[in-house]
C-alpha cells in the first residue's frame, strides 16, 4: 500500500508486535480462491490542478435552484437562507457533524444543541426534544418503535398520505421486528377517517399522520386525535413541516404524543437531497424510551451553568444491544444551521416566511386552477404545496419546461397518480416567477 507512509522497518515492527512474521499471515482466514494479486485497472493519477479542472467541468452540468425557476418540493424545500448561517457553520469549533463522546468538554456544542432542543419544543409545544435524527423518515420510524416500546403492542396504523419515502424507511425499520404496518387509504387527498375508525383497535400501538401531508394538504388532526385517544394506551404521532407551525396549530394543541419531521427547511440547502436532519419531540413521560441523545442544563462544581448529556442509560455506549436506538453521531451540523436560522429570524420572521409561502402558493394555485384543462387535484386545504391534475402526462410538462430552466414540480405517476403534478412554493418566489410558470402551463392547455 504505497499510499500509507510506513517504512519497511516500521511494518516489520508492527507485524512483530501482533505476533506474525509477514502480512500474508493476516489473510489466513480468507480462502486462497478469494485473493488476488492482479493490479486493478485504474486510471492514471491526476494532479491537483487536473482533478480540479475535471470536477469543475462535471459540476458545470448541474443546474441549481438559484439559476432555475424551481417549484420542486416533496419534502425538501427551497427556502431563503441568511448568509450568516453558513458563516457560523464554518467556524472550526462547530464544523463537524459529530457529537463527541467526551461531550462535557464541548460546552459550546452542547449549548447549541440544548438551544436547538428548546426551539423545537417551542415550535411543537412538546415537553422534550432529542438532539436530532438522521432525517424526517428515520424520525417517523423511530417514533413507531417508541410507541411499540411504550405500549408493548405491535400494530401501527399509518396514513397513506405520508411521504412515500417515509413508507420505505418505516418498512425497513419495522419489518424485521414484527411490527405490523396498516396504511389508511387516501380520500380527497387526506386520511380516510371512516377507515381509521374501523381499523383501530386495542392492539394498536400508535397512529401516525403527516400534516401537511405528501400532497400538501392539511389533515384534520383534531378529528384524528379523538379517534386515537378513544383508546387510552394508543399514541398519536404527527409528522409536521416546521415552517408550517408558525401559522398552523401546534401539535400540542391537538394532543399529539410524539412529533417528528424533516428539518431541512430550517436553514439547510436542498443539496441534491441531503444531508438532512430529523427532529423528534414528545411528552416528558416518554423521555426514557426516546432515541438519540438529549442535552440537559445543570451546574458545575463551582455553581456555574453547564450542559451535559443526560438520560444516557438509554444509549448504546451503555446499554449496547438494549439501547433505544442506533442513533449516535447525528446530523448535528444541520441542527446547528436550524438553530442559527431560527435565532436570526425569530418568531415574527418565521411567521413571515410561513405567511409568504402560504399566500404565494394559494395565488399560484388559483391561477393554475383557472387554466383550461388544469385543476386542483383535491378540495382539501393546503399550506405551501399542492397537487394539480394535468391534461397530459406530467413528465412531458416537466421535460419541456426544463428546456426553459423551469422546474414545474414533481411527477406523481411513480407514486400511483397519473397526470398529476406536485408543486411547492416558498417565500423566495416573486410574482414574476409564479406568473412565468402559469404562462408555461398555458402552452399545454388543449
Amino acid at each position: 500500500m504505497p499510499f500509507i507512509s510506513n517504512t519497511d522497518d516500521q511494518r516489520k515492527e508492527m507485524l512483530k508486535t501482533i505476533g506474525v512474521s509477514k502480512f500474508e499471515d493476516l489473510l489466513k482466514n480468507i480462502p486462497e480462491k478469494f485473493r488476488t494479486n492482479e493490479k486493478f485497472n485504474l486510471e492514471k493519477a491526476y494532479s491537483e490542478l487536473e482533478i480540479t479542472r475535471k470536477i469543475k467541468r462535471l459540476a458545470a452540468k448541474n443546474v441549481s435552484s438559484e439559476e432555475a425557476n424551481s417549484f420542486l418540493g416533496g419534502g425538501i424545500y427551497d427556502h431563503f437562507i441568511p448568509t450568516a448561517v453558513d458563516h457560523i457553520l464554518l467556524r472550526p469549533e462547530f464544523h463537524t457533524a459529530y457529537t463527541p463522546y467526551q461531550a462535557e468538554v464541548s460546552q459550546g456544542t452542547l449549548q447549541y444543541i440544548y438551544e436547538y432542543q428548546t426551539m423545537i419544543c417551542e415550535l411543537t409545544g412538546m415537553e422534550i426534544s432529542n438532539a436530532g435524527m438522521y432525517d424526517g423518515a428515520s424520525a417517523a420510524a423511530e417514533a413507531i418503535l417508541m410507541a411499540a416500546r411504550k405500549t408493548k403492542k405491535y400494530k401501527a396504523i399509518v396514513a397513506g398520505t405520508i411521504n412515500p419515502l417515509y413508507k420505505e424507511v418505516i418498512k425497513a425499520y419495522t419489518e424485521g421486528i414484527g411490527i405490523e404496518i396498516v396504511y389508511i387509504p387516501e380520500k380527497d387527498g387526506i386520511v380516510n377517517i371512516e377507515f381509521l375508525k374501523n381499523t383501530i383497535d386495542d392492539q394498536t400501538a400508535c397512529v401516525l399522520v403527516q400534516t401537511p401531508n405528501f400532497f400538501g394538504n392539511i389533515e384534520d388532526a383534531f378529528a384524528i386525535e379523538e379517534i386515537v385517544h378513544s383508546l387510552k394506551k394508543t399514541l398519536f404521532i404527527v409528522a409536521v413541516d416546521p415552517i408550517s407551525l408558525a401559522l398552523l396549530n401546534s401539535p400540542s394543541e391537538y394532543k399529539a404524543d410524539i412529533v417528528v419531521g424533516e428539518g431541512q427547511a430550517l436553514g439547510n440547502a436542498q443539496n441534491f437531497g441531503g444531508p438532512l436532519f430529523g427532529f423528534l419531540a414528545s411528552k416528558m413521560e416518554l423521555a426514557r424510551i426516546m432515541p438519540g441523545r438529549i442535552v440537559g442544563q445543570t451546574i458545575d462544581a463551582e455553581g456555574n451553568k453547564a450542559y451535559a448529556l443526560t438520560l444516557q442509560a438509554r444509549e448504546q455506549h451503555i446499554r449496547r444491544a438494549k439501547a433505544t436506538s442506533n442513533i449516535c453521531s447525528n446530523e448535528a451540523l444541520c441542527n446547528l444551521a436550524a438553530t442559527v436560522y431560527m435565532t436570526l429570524l425569530g418568531k415574527e420572521g418565521l411567521k413571515e416566511v410561513a405567511l409568504q409561502s402560504f399566500s404565494k402558493a394559494h395565488y399560484l394555485a388559483e391561477k393554475i386552477n383557472n387554466l383550461n384543462d388544469f385543476e386542483l387535484a383535491f378540495d382539501s386545504p393546503f399550506f405551501k404545496e399542492f397537487s394539480v391534475k394535468t391534461p397530459i402526462p406530467a413528465s412531458e410538462i416537466i421535460s419541456k419546461s426544463e428546456e426553459e430552466n423551469i422546474f414545474p414540480g414533481i411527477d406523481l405517476k411513480p407514486f400511483g397518480y397519473d397526470n398529476m403534478l406536485l408543486i411547492a412554493v416558498t417565500e423566495k418566489k416573486s410574482k414574476s416567477d409564479l406568473d412565468e410558470l402559469v404562462e408555461k402551463l398555458k402552452e399545454f392547455s388543449r
